[in-house]
């Protein structure tokens, strides 16, 4: 099935023999290595995770596969989509310890930011060699980003290992459905080593129509999915697989013991920015929602020492803007007025480097009650009121953010944020039972 009759480019759909078109691996304690889990209970579309007080034993899908199903890659030559931030349970990254376990990696890909997460966003991402594991290194982040038919030719097995943090704009899980595109074209198994959504599984906002998705970068905003999309990377891929028709051998290795209501910090596991400027779970969870101010000439935080928890320019008056928000009640959220100077170093992404002004601070005080896309269309909504002259909208950008032609139309008309709000929610509700045969984990 194709969401919305919209067809996608055409496929050379060739299947291969050594792995089932579609399959889930995962601890035999609870199944077979190799076969596709119980589809999971449904949660109600922006209702709130209950964050547990204990840690999980959480192992990531990376150590499942060495544990379990090196089968699927033993005798065969391996390419590598990761960055920094797969690691192990003891912060070994996934290209040295597969290399270490036995693995013939024979190609490494990059995505924004490179394999060892060195370049800051937007940079473009170069090729070369692996200091560590002398692997040739191909970038998913420069004249293209897609794996292309030269890189794949040493390549007999694909897999993707990269933290994502449950936002449709982040890039990451868009440079793994366009090289699952690529896989199948050459028939070549992809598997995705899956690890938790660190914001868990609640999703909020609205729903990406596929019209948008050539606006300006598709890499993003690739697919079907809401700002906070609740996902992990393996269950975008079975979604994205299935529904786009795709259709690549697909293997996806479930994280052990991970469920959907765990914030990141109750897993045990090591959290490594996955990107310069995501520098905690809070910035993590604040994206989902910061992010559409960055279609604007609204700061967020770059430059300062906690990037995506600040909202905020010079020419808007900060208190002015915390008393037109106040009858709003936002949940979950206090925003508290601060000076800011961002750094001056031209390095960093903001047209007020250097430029000391008040923003407001989100200081989130119940992460089951906050709503971070709600939240920014409000602070954008009554930002706009206060000083429409000033306030920009980077157009065609600020669309591809939102995603949504109706949604991006109610906001330049001035709606209530309110009744965007209902209107997206309704759309969850149809988007999360449409999604529910491919999610993998449940709570308790």
């Amino acid at each position: 099935m194709q969401r919305n009759a919209i067809p996608l480019r055409p496929l050379a759909l060739l299947l291969a023999a050594a792995l089932p078109a579609c399959t889930t691996a995962a601890p035999p304690a609870e199944r077979g290595a190799d076969s596709v889990p119980p589809a999971p209970a449904t949660q109600p579309a922006g209702a709130p995770a209950q964050t547990p007080q204990a840690r999980q034993e959480v192992i990531p899908g990376l150590e499942v596969l060495v544990r379990d199903s090196m089968h699927l890659v033993r005798g065969k030559r391996v390419g590598l989509i990761t960055n920094q931030s797969a690691v192990t349970r003891s912060g070994e990254h996934a290209a040295d310890f597969l290399r270490r376990s036995g693995v013939n990696l024979t190609a490494l890909f990059g995505p924004e930011h490179g394999i060892r997460g060195e370049q800051e966003a937007g940079a473009t991402v170069s090729g070369g060699r692996d200091a560590r594991t002398g692997v040739p290194v191909f970038s998913l982040y420069d004249r293209t980003q897609r794996p292309t038919a030269e890189e794949l030719a040493n390549v007999d097995v694909l897999i993707y290992d990269i933290q994502d943090i449950g936002a449709r704009p982040y890039t990451f899980v868009w440079t793994m459905t366009m090289a699952m595109e690529e896989a199948a074209k050459k028939g070549i198994p992809f598997i995705v080593l899956d690890r938790p959504n660190p914001i868990t599984g609640v999703a909020e906002g609205p729903v990406m129509d596929i019209a948008v998705r050539n606006v300006t970068q598709v890499i993003t905003g690739y697919y079907t999915v809401p700002l906070r999309h609740g996902m992990t990377a393996g269950e975008v891929a079975r979604y994205f697989n299935d529904d786009a028709d795709v259709n690549v051998p697909l293997t996806v290795i479930p994280v052990d013991g991970w469920r959907p209501d765990v914030y990141f910090e109750q897993t045990g596991l090591p959290f490594v920015r996955p990107s310069p400027n995501i520098r905690s779970v809070e910035a993590e969870l604040n994206f989902s929602g910061l992010v559409l101010a960055e279609g604007t000439n609204v700061h967020v935080g770059r430059g300062t020492d906690a990037p995506f928890s600040y909202f905020g320019a010079p020419w808007l008056d900060a208190n002015r803007l915390l008393q037109a928000v106040a009858p709003y009640n936002l949940p979950g959220v206090r925003l508290v007025p601060e000076r800011i100077t961002p750094s001056s170093d031209p390095a960093v992404y903001t047209e007020y480097r250097g430029t000391p002004f008040t923003s407001l601070r989100l200081e989130v005080t119940d992460r089951n009650a906050f709503r971070p896309v709600y939240t920014t269309l409000v602070l954008l909504t009554e930002a706009k009121r206060q000083n429409p002259e000033r306030f920009r909208v980077a157009n065609e950008g600020f669309t591809q953010m939102i995603g949504s032609r109706w949604a991006r139309g109610a906001f330049d008309r001035g709606e209530d944020p309110r009744v965007i709000q209902r209107r997206w929610d309704q759309e969850l509700e149809a988007w999360m039972r449409e999604t529910a045969p491919y999610r993998l984990y449940r709570r308790n």
